[in-house]
Protein backbone atom coordinates (compact mmCIF):
# COMPACT_ATOMS: atom_id res chain seq x y z
CA UNK A 1 0.00 0.00 0.00
CA UNK A 2 1.50 3.36 -1.01
CA UNK A 3 2.31 5.73 1.82
CA UNK A 4 0.44 8.96 2.45
CA UNK A 5 2.09 12.32 3.21
CA UNK A 6 3.22 12.56 6.83
CA UNK A 7 0.59 15.10 7.84
CA UNK A 8 -2.18 12.81 6.60
CA UNK A 9 -1.38 10.48 9.50
CA UNK A 10 -2.13 13.10 12.15
CA UNK A 11 -5.62 11.89 13.05
CA UNK A 12 -4.45 8.27 13.25
CA UNK A 13 -1.60 9.40 15.48
CA UNK A 14 -3.92 11.33 17.82
CA UNK A 15 -6.17 8.26 18.09
CA UNK A 16 -3.05 6.28 19.04
CA UNK A 17 -2.22 8.81 21.78
CA UNK A 18 -5.72 8.58 23.18
CA UNK A 19 -6.31 4.83 22.99
CA UNK A 20 -2.87 3.28 23.43
CA UNK A 21 -1.00 5.96 25.35
CA UNK A 22 -3.97 7.15 27.41
CA UNK A 23 -3.18 10.83 26.95
CA UNK A 24 -5.75 13.41 27.98
CA UNK A 25 -7.44 15.66 25.42
CA UNK A 26 -5.24 18.63 26.42
CA UNK A 27 -2.07 16.61 25.86
CA UNK A 28 -3.32 15.47 22.45
CA UNK A 29 -4.05 19.10 21.59
CA UNK A 30 -0.50 20.08 22.53
CA UNK A 31 1.05 17.31 20.44
CA UNK A 32 -1.12 18.32 17.50
CA UNK A 33 -0.04 21.95 17.85
CA UNK A 34 3.64 21.02 18.06
CA UNK A 35 3.39 18.78 14.99
CA UNK A 36 1.61 21.46 12.98
CA UNK A 37 4.80 23.50 13.25
CA UNK A 38 6.60 20.67 11.44
CA UNK A 39 3.84 20.35 8.83
CA UNK A 40 3.97 24.10 8.19
CA UNK A 41 7.73 23.89 7.77
CA UNK A 42 7.30 21.07 5.23
CA UNK A 43 4.84 23.19 3.25
CA UNK A 44 7.08 26.25 3.35
CA UNK A 45 10.01 24.06 2.26
CA UNK A 46 8.04 22.81 -0.76
CA UNK A 47 7.71 19.29 0.68
CA UNK A 48 3.99 18.99 1.51
CA UNK A 49 3.78 15.43 0.14
CA UNK A 50 6.82 14.03 1.94
CA UNK A 51 6.07 10.48 3.15
CA UNK A 52 7.42 8.80 6.31
CA UNK A 53 9.74 6.57 4.25
CA UNK A 54 11.24 9.60 2.48
CA UNK A 55 11.97 11.51 5.69
CA UNK A 56 15.73 11.61 6.32
CA UNK A 57 18.14 12.73 9.01
CA UNK A 58 18.99 15.66 6.74
CA UNK A 59 15.38 16.85 6.93
CA UNK A 60 15.52 16.64 10.72
CA UNK A 61 18.73 18.67 10.81
CA UNK A 62 17.22 21.38 8.63
CA UNK A 63 14.11 21.45 10.81
CA UNK A 64 16.25 21.83 13.93
CA UNK A 65 18.08 24.73 12.30
CA UNK A 66 14.71 26.28 11.47
CA UNK A 67 13.56 25.96 15.09
CA UNK A 68 16.79 27.43 16.47
CA UNK A 69 16.44 30.50 14.22
CA UNK A 70 12.67 30.85 14.51
CA UNK A 71 11.46 34.03 16.21
CA UNK A 72 8.60 33.66 18.67
CA UNK A 73 6.05 36.25 17.38
CA UNK A 74 4.71 36.87 20.90
CA UNK A 75 8.04 37.33 22.67
CA UNK A 76 9.91 38.75 19.67
CA UNK A 77 12.80 36.46 20.54
CA UNK A 78 14.23 33.11 19.40
CA UNK A 79 12.57 29.98 20.77
CA UNK A 80 14.04 28.72 24.01
CA UNK A 81 15.85 25.39 23.86
CA UNK A 82 13.14 23.82 26.01
CA UNK A 83 10.45 25.04 23.60
CA UNK A 84 12.40 23.72 20.62
CA UNK A 85 12.51 20.36 22.35
CA UNK A 86 8.72 20.27 22.73
CA UNK A 87 8.44 20.37 18.93
CA UNK A 88 11.16 17.75 18.51
CA UNK A 89 9.69 15.41 21.13
CA UNK A 90 6.30 15.57 19.37
CA UNK A 91 7.93 14.68 16.06
CA UNK A 92 9.89 11.83 17.65
CA UNK A 93 6.68 10.55 19.22
CA UNK A 94 5.03 10.45 15.80
CA UNK A 95 7.95 8.45 14.42
CA UNK A 96 7.48 6.02 17.32
CA UNK A 97 3.85 5.71 16.21
CA UNK A 98 5.05 4.78 12.71
CA UNK A 99 7.27 2.09 14.22
CA UNK A 100 4.34 0.72 16.25
CA UNK A 101 2.20 0.57 13.10
CA UNK A 102 4.98 -1.00 10.99
CA UNK A 103 4.99 2.04 8.71
CA UNK A 104 8.40 2.43 7.12
CA UNK A 105 9.96 5.64 8.41
CA UNK A 106 13.04 7.30 9.84
CA UNK A 107 14.06 5.88 13.23
CA UNK A 108 12.86 7.98 16.21
CA UNK A 109 16.43 7.87 17.56
CA UNK A 110 17.48 10.17 14.71
CA UNK A 111 15.57 13.04 16.32
CA UNK A 112 18.09 14.56 18.73
CA UNK A 113 17.01 17.16 21.25
CA UNK A 114 18.55 20.61 21.47
CA UNK A 115 21.26 21.00 24.09
CA UNK A 116 20.89 23.84 26.56
CA UNK A 117 24.02 25.27 28.17
CA UNK A 118 21.85 26.16 31.15
CA UNK A 119 20.85 22.54 31.66
CA UNK A 120 21.97 21.34 35.08
CA UNK A 121 22.77 17.88 36.27
CA UNK A 122 19.96 16.23 38.15
CA UNK A 123 20.10 17.08 41.84
CA UNK A 124 19.77 14.18 44.22
CA UNK A 125 20.61 13.40 47.83
CA UNK A 126 23.02 10.79 49.11
CA UNK A 127 21.65 8.06 51.38
CA UNK A 128 23.29 9.74 54.38
CA UNK A 129 21.53 13.01 53.50
CA UNK A 130 18.25 11.16 52.93
CA UNK A 131 18.50 9.58 56.39
CA UNK A 132 19.11 12.97 58.00
CA UNK A 133 16.13 14.44 56.17
CA UNK A 134 13.72 11.58 56.91
CA UNK A 135 14.52 11.59 60.63
CA UNK A 136 14.39 15.39 61.08
CA UNK A 137 10.64 15.77 61.95
CA UNK A 138 9.75 15.74 65.67
CA UNK A 139 7.34 12.82 65.82
CA UNK A 140 6.09 13.74 69.29
CA UNK A 141 3.28 15.68 67.58
CA UNK A 142 0.64 14.61 65.08
CA UNK A 143 1.98 17.19 62.64
CA UNK A 144 5.48 15.77 63.01
CA UNK A 145 4.16 12.26 62.37
CA UNK A 146 2.46 13.55 59.23
CA UNK A 147 5.65 15.21 58.00
CA UNK A 148 7.72 12.07 58.63
CA UNK A 149 5.13 10.05 56.68
CA UNK A 150 5.26 12.55 53.79
CA UNK A 151 9.05 12.39 53.53
CA UNK A 152 9.14 8.58 53.82
CA UNK A 153 6.41 8.27 51.18
CA UNK A 154 8.24 10.52 48.74
CA UNK A 155 11.48 8.55 48.95
CA UNK A 156 9.79 5.14 49.02
CA UNK A 157 7.51 5.68 46.03
CA UNK A 158 9.05 8.36 43.80
CA UNK A 159 5.63 10.01 43.57
CA UNK A 160 5.18 13.41 41.96
CA UNK A 161 4.01 16.08 44.40
CA UNK A 162 0.59 16.25 42.73
CA UNK A 163 0.23 12.46 43.01
CA UNK A 164 1.13 12.50 46.69
CA UNK A 165 -1.22 15.35 47.57
CA UNK A 166 -4.09 13.54 45.81
CA UNK A 167 -3.75 10.38 47.94
CA UNK A 168 -6.74 9.38 50.06
CA UNK A 169 -6.76 7.34 53.25
CA UNK A 170 -8.98 4.63 51.82
CA UNK A 171 -6.43 3.90 49.07
CA UNK A 172 -3.94 2.54 51.59
CA UNK A 173 -5.91 0.01 53.65
CA UNK A 174 -3.07 -0.48 56.10
CA UNK A 175 -3.67 -3.19 58.68
CA UNK A 176 -1.71 -3.93 61.83
CA UNK A 177 0.21 -6.74 60.15
CA UNK A 178 0.91 -4.75 56.95
CA UNK A 179 4.64 -4.47 56.38
CA UNK A 180 4.83 -3.40 52.75
CA UNK A 181 2.19 -1.89 50.50
CA UNK A 182 1.45 -1.30 46.83
CA UNK A 183 -1.31 0.86 45.39
CA UNK A 184 -2.39 2.17 41.98
CA UNK A 185 -2.08 5.89 41.25
CA UNK A 186 -3.13 7.95 38.25
CA UNK A 187 -0.23 10.00 36.92
CA UNK A 188 0.37 12.29 33.97
CA UNK A 189 -1.73 11.60 30.90
CA UNK A 190 -4.15 9.63 33.10
CA UNK A 191 -1.62 6.79 33.07
CA UNK A 192 -2.17 4.28 35.88
CA UNK A 193 0.85 2.72 37.55
CA UNK A 194 1.65 0.79 40.69
CA UNK A 195 3.73 2.42 43.42
CA UNK A 196 5.36 0.56 46.29
CA UNK A 197 5.71 1.59 49.93
CA UNK A 198 8.67 0.25 51.90
CA UNK A 199 8.31 -1.12 55.43
CA UNK A 200 9.76 2.17 56.72
CA UNK A 201 7.14 4.19 54.87
CA UNK A 202 4.33 1.88 55.99
CA UNK A 203 5.49 2.16 59.61
CA UNK A 204 5.53 5.97 59.40
CA UNK A 205 2.04 6.01 57.84
CA UNK A 206 0.68 3.66 60.51
CA UNK A 207 1.90 5.89 63.34
CA UNK A 208 0.46 8.97 61.63
CA UNK A 209 -2.94 7.45 60.85
CA UNK A 210 -3.31 5.98 64.33
CA UNK A 211 -3.33 9.54 65.69
CA UNK A 212 -5.93 10.83 63.23
CA UNK A 213 -9.29 11.58 64.87
CA UNK A 214 -10.90 13.38 61.91
CA UNK A 215 -12.98 12.00 59.04
CA UNK A 216 -11.34 13.95 56.22
CA UNK A 217 -10.70 11.57 53.28
CA UNK A 218 -7.35 13.13 52.37
CA UNK A 219 -4.26 11.23 53.47
CA UNK A 220 -2.21 14.32 54.26
CA UNK A 221 -4.10 17.18 55.90
CA UNK A 222 -3.53 20.70 57.15
CA UNK A 223 -3.13 21.29 60.90
CA UNK A 224 -3.61 25.04 60.77
CA UNK A 225 -5.13 26.06 64.13
CA UNK A 226 -8.92 26.17 63.98
CA UNK A 227 -9.23 24.67 60.52
CA UNK A 228 -11.04 21.60 61.86
CA UNK A 229 -13.90 23.85 63.00
CA UNK A 230 -14.43 25.47 59.59
CA UNK A 231 -15.68 22.31 57.90
CA UNK A 232 -13.43 23.06 54.92
CA UNK A 233 -11.43 20.32 53.16
CA UNK A 234 -8.06 19.97 54.85
CA UNK A 235 -6.08 18.34 52.04
CA UNK A 236 -2.55 19.75 51.83
CA UNK A 237 -1.85 21.74 48.66
CA UNK A 238 1.21 21.16 46.50
CA UNK A 239 2.68 24.42 47.74
CA UNK A 240 2.18 23.42 51.38
CA UNK A 241 3.90 20.08 50.81
CA UNK A 242 6.77 21.79 49.04
CA UNK A 243 7.21 24.15 52.01
CA UNK A 244 7.18 21.20 54.42
CA UNK A 245 10.04 19.54 52.53
CA UNK A 246 12.03 22.79 52.40
CA UNK A 247 11.51 23.26 56.15
CA UNK A 248 13.13 19.93 56.97
CA UNK A 249 15.94 20.45 54.48
CA UNK A 250 16.93 23.45 56.59
CA UNK A 251 16.44 21.59 59.88
CA UNK A 252 18.56 18.67 58.59
CA UNK A 253 21.28 21.11 57.54
CA UNK A 254 21.53 19.75 54.02
CA UNK A 255 23.83 21.56 51.55
CA UNK A 256 21.30 21.05 48.74
CA UNK A 257 18.01 23.00 48.71
CA UNK A 258 15.97 19.87 48.07
CA UNK A 259 12.39 19.91 46.82
CA UNK A 260 9.83 17.11 46.44
CA UNK A 261 11.22 16.59 42.95
CA UNK A 262 14.71 16.19 44.41
CA UNK A 263 13.35 13.27 46.45
CA UNK A 264 11.88 11.81 43.25
CA UNK A 265 15.32 12.15 41.64
CA UNK A 266 16.90 10.55 44.69
CA UNK A 267 14.45 7.64 44.47
CA UNK A 268 15.36 7.02 40.82
CA UNK A 269 19.07 7.47 41.45
CA UNK A 270 19.01 4.95 44.30
CA UNK A 271 17.31 2.37 42.08
CA UNK A 272 19.84 2.82 39.30
CA UNK A 273 22.75 2.74 41.75
CA UNK A 274 21.52 -0.67 42.85
CA UNK A 275 21.48 -2.04 39.32
CA UNK A 276 17.82 -1.56 38.36
CA UNK A 277 17.32 -1.39 34.59
CA UNK A 278 16.45 2.03 33.14
CA UNK A 279 13.24 0.64 31.61
CA UNK A 280 12.05 -0.49 35.02
CA UNK A 281 12.87 2.91 36.50
CA UNK A 282 10.76 4.40 33.71
CA UNK A 283 7.82 2.31 34.93
CA UNK A 284 8.41 3.22 38.57
CA UNK A 285 8.40 6.94 37.70
CA UNK A 286 5.48 6.76 35.28
CA UNK A 287 7.37 8.36 32.40
CA UNK A 288 5.62 8.10 29.03
CA UNK A 289 8.92 8.13 27.16
CA UNK A 290 12.23 6.47 28.02
CA UNK A 291 13.97 9.67 26.85
CA UNK A 292 12.63 11.43 29.95
CA UNK A 293 14.15 8.77 32.19
CA UNK A 294 17.52 9.10 30.46
CA UNK A 295 18.29 12.23 32.48
CA UNK A 296 19.43 9.75 35.13
CA UNK A 297 22.15 8.20 33.00
CA UNK A 298 24.67 10.35 34.90
CA UNK A 299 24.41 7.68 37.59
CA UNK A 300 24.97 4.65 35.38
CA UNK A 301 27.63 6.47 33.38
CA UNK A 302 29.62 7.19 36.55
CA UNK A 303 29.17 3.61 37.73
CA UNK A 304 30.49 2.29 34.43
CA UNK A 305 33.49 4.60 34.60
CA UNK A 306 34.30 3.61 38.18
CA UNK A 307 33.95 -0.11 37.41
CA UNK A 308 36.15 0.26 34.33
CA UNK A 309 38.87 2.01 36.32
CA UNK A 310 38.74 -0.55 39.11
CA UNK A 311 38.29 -3.78 37.17
CA UNK A 312 39.83 -3.13 33.77
CA UNK A 313 43.24 -1.68 34.49
CA UNK A 314 45.05 -4.13 32.27
CA UNK A 315 47.28 -5.15 35.18
CA UNK A 316 47.68 -8.71 33.96
CA UNK A 317 48.79 -7.76 30.47
CA UNK A 318 52.44 -8.25 29.65
CA UNK A 319 54.36 -5.14 28.80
Amino acid sequence: MPQRPINDYLNDYLDYLEIEKGLAAKSQENYSRFLNKFFTWLNDSKMPTLTPAKLTAEHILKYRIFLSRHIDPKKKAPLKKTTQNYYLIALRSMLEFFVERNIESLSPTKVKLAKDKKDKEVKFLTLEQIERLLTSPDTASEQGLRDRAILETFFSTGLRISELSALNRDQLRIKKDTKELEIAVVGKGSKIRTVYFSSRAVDALKKYLEKRQDIDPALFINYKPGIEKTGQPRRLTNRAIENIVKKYVVIAGLPVMATPHTLRHSFATDLLSNGVDLRLVQEFLGHQNIATTQIYTHVTNKQLRDVHRKMHGGKDLKK
